[in-house]
């Protein structure tokens, strides 16, 4: 093959060739996965409407991947059905096509039981890459009641039953099935109000209409702040920063709760059949920008805290809660 002479070409074009050549030794010198990164930006779908926690999530996830990587990561919400649209909007696209859904245990461990009908099974047709943060339930009842602690709570459970109810955001929450795995560690019946939302539920909470509810931190806590409402317990495994005197509902001294923890756990996952390699970088990148003391104190805004762990930290979380939420979900009868 005969050599090409740099010098045959006149300054500018030599400067040309000379930019051009280096950037393809740059090019080859990257795996596959990455030469077209980037070009096109890839896209993290969120399966809920813009405003949320889980928007929050993403939207400060995109923005550290491009402020430390370069990384252009588009935010696409595609909100329906407890999730379940955006969330096989992931599960049926390309391994190829850099999208990735910004998940949670409701919709990747959760849905699966609760939903009969789906046509996918999120916790085993997507590829975790990485988690990143875990979100508790703060435990509250109206200001106005004689109830102020977990263990009166179970008391006036075990004495009313099913006369006693509790508000949760819709059927198939957090709150709803936080509240069956209470009824069902303790042997007791409680009458579920589903609602519209959490400022709904909580109104009535806090009107005297419903006798407690498992809320998303943030929401509640401005009520409790406001008096309007008493916090008895945090369902997380370790007490919140942010409520440093409310214990976990574990620490509530009742025998049967000795085990409770329900939290959402929040990370990244993307197609079934995405290159290993392109995986393993991403939960690099991710797991960067998750150990930021800016990105954890958005977290702890909306009521998380950090909970970093790669793909197969991720998959194994995946496995334990949705073995954990399949009995509670199977035990009640729940359904959405």
């Amino acid at each position: 093959m005969r050599s090409i002479d740099a010098n045959a070409f006149p300054l500018t074009s030599r400067r040309a060739w000379l930019q051009s050549a280096g950037a393809l030794v740059a090019v080859a010198a990257l795996p596959a996965w990455a030469q077209s990164r980037g070009k096109g930006g890839g896209r993290l779908v969120v399966p809920f409407a813009p405003g949320g926690g889980n928007d929050v999530f993403a939207r400060q996830m995109t923005h550290g991947l491009q402020e430390m990587f370069g990384y252009n990561m588009i935010v696409e919400n595609k909100a329906g059905a407890g999730g379940n649209l955006g969330t096989e909007m992931v599960v049926r696209a390309s391994p190829q096509s850099e999208t990735y859904l910004l998940g949670h245990t409701g919709t990747v461990s959760i849905n699966p039981e609760l939903y009969k009908g789906l046509k996918f099974n999120a916790s085993t047709d997507l590829q975790p890459v990485a988690m990143f943060a875990s979100s508790a339930l703060l435990l509250v009842v109206p200001e106005s009641s004689p109830i102020r602690s977990v263990a009166q709570l179970v008391q006036a459970l075990r004495t009313r039953g099913a006369q006693m109810n509790y508000a949760s955001s819709g059927a198939g929450t957090g709150g709803h099935l936080t509240g069956e795995m209470l009824a069902h560690m303790l042997g007791v019946k409680a009458t579920h109000v589903p609602y519209k939302g959490t400022a709904p539920s909580l109104t009535d909470v806090a009107g005297g209409l419903v006798d407690f509810s498992f809320s998303v931190i943030p929401a509640a806590q401005a009520l409790v702040k406001a008096g309007k409402l008493r916090a008895l317990a945090i369902t997380g495994a370790q007490r919140h920063s942010q409520l440093p005197d409310v214990p976990t509902v574990a620490e509530s001294g009742v025998p049967e709760l000795a085990q409770f923890e329900s939290s959402l756990t929040y990370g990244l996952l993307a197609p079934k059949g995405t290159p290993a390699a392109q995986v393993k970088k991403l939960a690099q990148e991710v797991l960067q920008v998750a150990a930021l003391p800016a990105f954890q104190s958005k977290l702890g805004v909306e009521g998380a805290v950090p909970l970093l762990g790669d793909a197969k930290a991720y998959a194994k979380k995946i496995q334990q809660e949705s073995a954990k939420w399949a009995a509670v979900i199977k035990a009640s009868g729940a359904s959405a």
